[in-house]
């Protein structure tokens, strides 16, 4: 697939707002804000020199109630939903169903149909994490557009030596889109993913192509048509006593859009 040669969407994370905030014109720090609370759609993080470092708090409320032990520090490039009370808004992944609790204007910072988007992280290595970077459609003329490109899920686990192994799983998800068909793998743990990865997906008419450092991993002939949002984020998974903040940190995100 082309790759033009300057992304039109790049952050290294070296660049703050002068209240060391993100770029506000690039990322909303909430995480599906329209499906819960801000006090617990809001993303804690940090930016220092080795980029942002998404954050889980011990006394982080959970995304929501609903959904505990579900906690969430996770970034997007767009934005939308219907009005409070209904069921339109983007990523209605829930198996219970979604209303929305805080209504969300259209805001979307990036949110291409087609192109490559390339995301440099180092994941949680605690058990019970799971530090993630994926594209999702927006479902704002239809709300079958909400599948779903998986650059990769990384989660720690204990084997059964007692060391921690890193699971990576990449693939695409339908979510209700009637045009797709769910497809994830498991990819055998590697040791290079308990530190830092480029993931990267190709999408477009020619189907789907996912790649961990330059080498292919996932290839599908499905891909999304419409506007696609991009999440990474980093997600307690497990009910657990958390003597310290977990981190994830993503170096570098990169993106280019084709029509």
């Amino acid at each position: 697939m082309h790759r033009h040669p300057s992304p039109e969407f790049e952050d290294d994370f070296t660049a703050p707002s002068s209240d060391g905030r993100l770029d506000a014109a690039r990322w909303i720090d909430h995480y599906l804000p329209h499906w819960t609370t801000p006090d617990r759609s809001q993303a804690r993080y940090r930016l220092d020199p080795h980029g942002l470092t998404l954050i889980i708090d011990p006394d982080q409320p959970t995304w929501r109630p609903e959904d505990a032990p579900l906690v969430v520090s996770s970034v997007q490039t767009g934005t939308y939903s219907g009005a409070a009370g209904t069921s339109a808004g983007i990523h209605r992944h829930r198996p219970d169903g979604m209303t929305v609790r805080n209504e969300q204007r259209r805001l979307m910072l990036w949110a291409p149909r087609a192109g490559r988007v390339d995301v440099t992280l180092s994941p949680a290595l605690e058990p019970g994490f799971v530090t993630a970077a994926w594209l999702v459609g927006t479902e704002e003329a239809s709300p079958d557009d909400c599948g779903e490109i998986c650059l990769v899920e990384l989660e720690p686990v204990y084997d059964p030596a007692g060391t921690t192994t890193v699971v990576a799983r990449t693939g695409l998800k339908a979510h209700g889109d009637p045009r797709m068909s769910t497809e994830m793998v498991a990819l055998d743990p590697e040791p290079s993913w308990q530190g830092t990865t480029t993931w990267s997906a190709q999408w477009g008419v020619e189907g789907t192509v996912v790649s961990v450092d330059e080498r292919e991993v996932f290839r599908s002939q499905q891909s999304t048509s419409y506007p696609l949002i991009l999440l990474v984020g980093l997600f307690r998974v497990a009910e657990m006593r958390l003597p310290a903040p977990a981190t994830a940190t993503v170096q570098r995100v990169r993106g280019w859009a084709r029509d």
